[in-house]
């Protein structure tokens, strides 16, 4: 059963407006990201990804984040619709984030714009802002948006949402 979306205020998207297969999309804000006190990336080069029911996924360039701060991981998934991902641990002032980031190298056909960029959870984080607003991260131990003041749901990975 889908759920009730939140009706959008001014200036706010509602997920539930988002396009499935997802849209990609290239926005002017600045992101950045701390773990273990330190400042591991800052960029306004910046993707995201949109998807019907989920937060929108932010993609940073991997040449943007400190020189040390990724760190590759066991592990992969597969997204049906942007292809097959690999993980990253995130290591900043000591501390380490394991597979707390991801990536697809060869993204699918409509994704191409994600090569070379790396999403991260905003939950093992110190902090993830976009445009200077702390995230909230989406619920859910699997899927990785970020929630901000301007995006209202509800949002897949809670409680009840495996369904939607």
């Amino acid at each position: 059963m889908r759920p009730v979306p939140v009706p959008a205020g001014p200036g706010q998207e509602s997920v539930w407006d988002y396009p499935r297969p997802p849209r990609v999309e290239h926005v002017d804000v600045r992101v950045t990201i701390d773990l273990g006190g330190e400042r591991v990336v800052d960029t306004r080069d910046v993707v995201r990804v949109l998807e019907t029911s989920h937060p929108p996924v932010y993609y940073l360039p991997i040449a943007a984040f400190r020189a040390d701060a990724l760190v590759a991981a066991d592990g992969a998934s597969f997204c049906e619709f942007k292809g097959a991902a690999r993980y990253h641990s995130v290591r900043g002032g000591g501390t380490v984030a394991e597979r707390a980031a991801w990536n697809y190298p060869s993204p699918s056909p409509g994704f191409e714009s994600l090569a070379d960029r790396v999403a991260v959870y905003a939950g093992p984080m110190d902090a993830c802002t976009v445009d200077g607003e702390r995230v909230v991260p989406q619920p859910g131990r699997f899927y990785g948006g970020w929630i901000t003041s301007n995006v209202v749901g509800p949002f897949k990975g809670g409680a009840g949402s495996l369904g939607w």
